[in-house]
C-alpha cells in the first residue's frame, strides 16, 4: 500500500452486536455506519482478551496476552516489549496519544508515544489488585451499583470522552500539518460505553426503555451452566442489584445510550480530519478493546468468550481500502501491529518475524490467512484459565480443569447450542483442542498466571492488605474522579465457587 497517515479510535467495552451497520435494529451509530460504508468492516472480529489491560497490552505489542503476561487490570503494559509505537518512532514516524491508554503509567517514550495527551492509565499506579487473588473467590459488591445507578444524567467519563474529542479535533487542525515529512498515527482512546451506564439525556431518549426487548436467556432458569459462568456471576453479583425488568430495560437504554455519544464523538473526529484536508491521506480503524455481555445469560460487564464479550467492531477505511465490503474471515487485535506498520510504510524487525498477527488491510483486499484466533482470560472471578479458539465456523471454549464448549457460529451465531458433549461433533471437539495445543500449554499457562499474579500479591503488601483496601469500581480518568472510594471485597475460601442455586 502507499503509505498513508492513520487515526486509530479505540472505544471501551463496545458489544460488536450494538451497532447499526451490524445489522441491529435500534442503535443509532451513523458516523460508525458511515466510516463502514466507505470501509470494510470484519464481521468476526475478536479482543484477545475480554478485559482492558491485557487487550490494550496484546493491541500494542501485537502478541497474545500469554506471551506477554499482562494478565490482568494490575499487571499493565510497561514498554519492556516493543509496541508498534516503538518500531514506529525509530523510524522517524511521529506517534501522538490521546485519551485512554490503561497502560502502567505515563512514560510516553516507555510507552511508545512522542506525546500523551489527557491520558487514563491504571487507577493510582495500581490497578485492579482484587483480581490478583485466584486462589479464592473475590465478591465485588459494588458490582450491584451497575443497575441502581444506570439511565439518564451526567458522569466524569462523558466528560473526559469530551475533552479526549476536543484534543483530538485541535491536534488533527494544528498539530498533524507539521508532521508532513513521513506518515503520522494518531491514537485516539475513548471510555464509553464502559459503565458506568449513565448516559447524556439527549442520547438516552433515543431509546424509550419500554421498547427494548430483554436480553438474550435472562431468566435465571435459562442460564446455561457451567462452573467458570458460576464463579463469574458469583464473584460480580450485577443481576442481583438489578430489581426487575424495568431496571434492566433501563440499563440497556443507557448502554445504547452510551454508544450512540460514543458514534457523535467519533463523528467530530472524522469531521476534524475532512476539514483539515487529510481525508486523502489518512485511513482510519474503529475498534473496542472487548465487548459487553448486557445481560446476556445473566451475566454483564465482560470476562466471558462469548461474542457479546469477546467480540469486538472492528472497521478499517481510507486511500487503497474496499468499500461498503464486509470480511468474515476471523482477526483479532494482535493484527493491529502489522496493520499499523504496513499503513505509514514502516519496517517490521527481526524480531517481529513471529508475531502472530496479519495486516487487515491485506485481509481486506482478499488475503485469507489460514490460522486460528486466539482469546484467553485470567483476572477477576475466573476460576481457571479459559482459552477461546475460533477457526471457520467453529468457537472452541476450554476452561482448564472443566467441561469445554464448541459452538457452531455458521448455525448458531448466539451460542446457544452447546456442541461439545454431541458425538457428532466429537471429530471437531478434537481438532480444535488440538489446534489450541499447538499454540500453547493450557494448563501450564494457568500455572504461570497463577504464580505470577501470586508474586505481585506479595510485591503489593499481601492478600490480607488487598482485602483491606477493597476494590475501586473504575479508574478515574486523569483530573476527574468518578469513584475513589473503595468498594467493600469479600473472600470466599476455594477456586471452584459452589453454584448459585446451592
Amino acid at each position: 500500500m502507499k503509505p498513508a497517515n492513520l487515526l486509530v479510535i479505540l472505544s471501551d467495552q463496545h458489544n460488536p452486536r450494538v451497532l447499526g451497520c451490524n445489522g441491529h435494529p435500534q442503535v443509532k451509530t451513523p458516523n460508525l455506519d458511515r466510516l463502514a460504508a466507505r470501509g470494510t468492516r470484519f464481521a468476526s472480529a475478536y479482543t484477545n482478551c475480554p478485559i482492558c489491560v491485557p487487550a490494550r497490552a496484546s493491541f500494542a505489542t501485537g502478541r497474545h496476552v500469554h506471551q506477554i503476561r499482562f494478565w490482568d487490570n494490575a499487571i499493565a503494559y510497561d514498554g519492556s516489549i516493543p509496541s508498534w509505537g516503538h518500531r514506529l518512532m525509530a523510524q522517524g514516524h511521529h506517534v501522538a496519544s490521546i485519551g485512554k491508554l490503561h497502560y502502567a503509567g505515563g512514560d510516553p517514550a516507555r510507552n511508545g508515544f512522542h506525546e500523551e495527551i489527557t491520558t487514563m492509565h491504571i487507577a493510582q499506579g495500581l490497578g485492579d489488585l482484587a483480581g490478583l487473588i485466584r486462589d479464592e473467590l473475590i465478591v465485588r459488591n459494588g458490582a450491584r451499583k451497575l443497575g441502581p445507578e444506570a439511565g439518564p444524567g451526567d458522569s466524569s467519563y462523558q466528560r473526559y470522552d469530551r475533552g479526549i474529542t476536543g484534543e483530538a479535533c485541535r491536534w488533527l487542525a494544528r498539530e498533524a500539518p507539521r508532521h508532513r515529512d513521513k506518515p503520522w498515527v494518531l491514537y485516539v482512546g475513548f471510555v464509553c460505553p464502559h459503565p458506568p451506564f449513565i448516559a447524556p439525556p439527549e442520547f438516552f431518549q433515543l431509546y424509550p426503555p419500554d421498547g427494548i426487548p430483554m436480553p438474550d436467556r435472562y431468566a435465571r432458569d435459562e442460564w446455561p451452566r457451567h462452573p467458570y459462568l458460576d464463579g463469574l456471576r458469583r464473584g460480580r453479583p450485577h443481576y442481583e442489584g438489578f430489581t426487575g425488568p424495568d431496571m434492566v430495560r433501563r440499563a440497556i437504554a443507557a448502554y445504547y445510550g452510551l454508544v450512540s455519544f460514543m458514534d457523535h464523538n467519533v463523528g467530530q473526529v472524522l469531521a476534524a480530519v475532512e476539514s483539515a484536508g487529510l481525508a486523502h491521506s489518512t485511513r482510519m480503524i474503529y475498534a473496542s478493546d472487548h465487548g459487553e455481555n448486557l445481560g446476556n445469560r445473566g451475566l454483564w460487564a465482560k470476562s466471558t468468550l462469548f461474542d457479546e464479550s469477546a467480540g469486538i467492531p472492528l472497521i478499517v477505511a481510507g486511500p487503497e481500502v474496499p468499500q461498503g465490503s464486509v470480511v468474515r474471515t476471523p482477526v483479532s487485535l494482535v493484527d493491529g501491529f502489522p496493520t499499523i506498520l504496513e499503513c505509514v510504510g514502516a519496517r517490521p524487525a527481526a524480531a517481529d518475524a513471529g508475531l502472530p498477527g496479519h495486516s487487515l488491510f491485506s485481509i481486506a483486499n482478499g488475503a485469507t490467512p489460514d490460522r486460528a484466533v486466539l482469546s484467553e482470560y485470567h483476572a477477576s472471578a475466573s476460576i481457571c484459565g479459559a482459552f477461546m479458539i475460533r477457526r471457520g465456523r467453529y468457537k472452541y471454549i476450554h476452561y482448564v480443569g472443566h467441561a469445554p464448549m464448541l459452538f457452531d457460529m455458521e448455525s448458531d451465531p448466539y451460542e446457544r447450542v452447546d456442541l461439545a458433549s454431541d458425538p457428532r461433533h466429537r471429530g471437531v471437539l478434537a481438532d480444535s483442542e488440538a489446534e489450541l495445543r499447538r499454540l500453547l500449554d493450557p494448563q501450564a499457562i494457568d500455572r504461570l498466571a497463577h504464580a505470577d499474579q501470586a508474586a505481585m500479591v506479595e510485591r503489593t503488601g499481601g492478600r490480607d492488605a488487598i482485602l483491606k483496601r477493597g476494590a475501586i469500581t473504575y479508574s478515574p480518568p486523569p483530573g476527574l474522579a468518578p469513584d475513589l472510594t473503595p468498594v467493600e471485597i469479600e473472600a470466599q475460601p476455594g477456586n471452584k465457587p459452589p453454584g448459585l442455586d446451592t
